[in-house]
């Protein structure tokens, strides 16, 4: 038998802009006192989002490493509004978006340079 070496990704380390850092704590922050407002412990939350109360702690202090969807999770459950639009106006806008989207190329490419091998 040969013993094999499974090689572990190496992390990257990301830098984020400081309005995605100040909005991620403000999201965390909002969904925190949401929670505290409702009477509702952090593992009660956890258990409704089906995540770790680990990843809830990390939600709410506003890592953005955290999983979109499990963050508007638990913004849902705990009744932060993520737009400021009602569930049915949030379908007309993705409709729109979609129908923008569309219209658009399928994807952005830059424009090579012309070649000039006139000699």
């Amino acid at each position: 038998m040969r013993n094999e070496c499974k090689v572990m990704p190496k992390s990257i380390t990301r830098t984020y802009s400081r309005y995605s850092r100040e909005a991620s704590s403000l999201l965390g922050g909002l969904i925190r006192a949401a929670r505290k407002e409702r009477k509702l412990t952090a593992q009660e939350v956890a258990d409704r989002a089906g995540i770790s109360r680990g990843l809830l702690q990390r939600i709410e202090k506003g890592d953005l490493k955290c999983e979109i969807g499990a963050v508007f999770e638990v913004a849902t459950i705990v009744g932060v509004k993520l737009f400021d639009a009602e569930e049915t106006t949030l379908t007309k806008h993705i409709r729109q978006t979609e129908d923008k989207l569309a219209l658009l190329p399928k994807s952005v490419r830059k424009k090579s340079k012309a070649v000039r091998d006139e000699f």
